[in-house]
């Protein structure tokens, strides 16, 4: 008779994958994954940066993997999750974290280029992010799809057009997804982070209210996924203020927003038409 083999405790801990891993909430939520006992499938753009920042933590590799991928080239994130499920197995939870804001005048015909990018990140990047384990998923029959979408959604904002319309197309899509997967085992949630104190919002030129810490933000997230629920905005209090904007009459949206400083744009050549 052969010896049993024990299995190793540490492969048997639950996997998360996670986009846009090399920064802000994406780190902050594979360090609050870590704490509670999960294996890391971590994926970006800056490869290095993120696997020098993985090997910082002191995470060994069966405690956390980098992927490089840009989300934005659906090709090259179904390689990173071929990689992921060959060398890692199929995660329990994932995270479509990854995305871009720039400002956006939608007069100015260079700034459909930040559009059509914003949409590719923002919005098919989501897609591509689930796309190669859904399948999977449904035939073990359990799995958390987690789209990152945004407070901004709600309403449209003057000088955020490209970031507004990729963030609601993301709840809309989450939204679709979640009733194709009923009845299947797979759960999808949709996250709508109010201001959270990252890169991405370090420029901002205006008021930020109920600022969160990229810290605090991926605590309540992590319960969030946890809990079960389909659809949370994060902090509370613009969990409030949220559907009342969306309730205002146009008119007086449009007064109250007016003046309001925009998202800083990309910077275009002087020289360029």
């Amino acid at each position: 008779m052969q010896p049993s083999q024990n299995p190793d405790p540490k492969a048997q801990r639950p996997l998360v994958f996670i986009t846009g891993a090399s920064s802000g909430i994406g780190q902050a939520l594979a360090r609050q994954y870590a704490q509670a006992g999960w294996r890391l499938a971590l994926m970006a753009r800056r490869h290095e940066l993120l696997q020098t920042w993985i090997e910082e933590q002191g995470w060994g590799s069966e405690d956390a993997q980098a992927y490089g991928a840009d989300v934005a080239q659906p090709a090259q994130v179904a390689l990173a999750a071929q990689r992921c499920l060959t060398q890692q197995g199929l995660p329990e939870v994932v995270v479509a974290n990854a995305g871009i804001s720039v400002g956006m005048d939608c007069a100015d015909a260079r700034d459909l280029a930040v559009l059509q990018e914003t949409l590719s990140t923002n919005v098919t990047g989501v897609a591509a992010t689930f796309q190669p384990f859904l399948q999977a998923m449904r035939q073990r029959g359990s799995g958390t799809l987690v789209g990152m979408a945004s407070v901004a959604a709600v309403r449209g904002l003057p000088g955020h057009a490209a970031y507004c319309a990729s963030k609601a197309a993301v709840v809309a899509y989450c939204e679709s997804l979640r009733g194709e997967c009923r009845g299947s085992g797979v759960r999808v949630v949709t996250l709508l982070p109010g201001y959270v104190a990252t890169p991405l919002t370090s420029r901002n030129r205006y008021p930020m209210p109920f600022l969160l810490s990229a810290d605090d933000f991926a605590r309540l997230a992590f319960k969030a996924i946890a809990s079960g629920v389909s659809e949370r905005v994060i902090p509370w209090p613009m969990a409030l203020v949220a559907p009342l904007l969306k309730g205002l009459p146009n008119a007086w949206f449009d007064r109250l927003f007016a003046g309001r400083g925009r998202k800083e744009r990309r910077q275009h050549d002087a020289a360029s038409p």
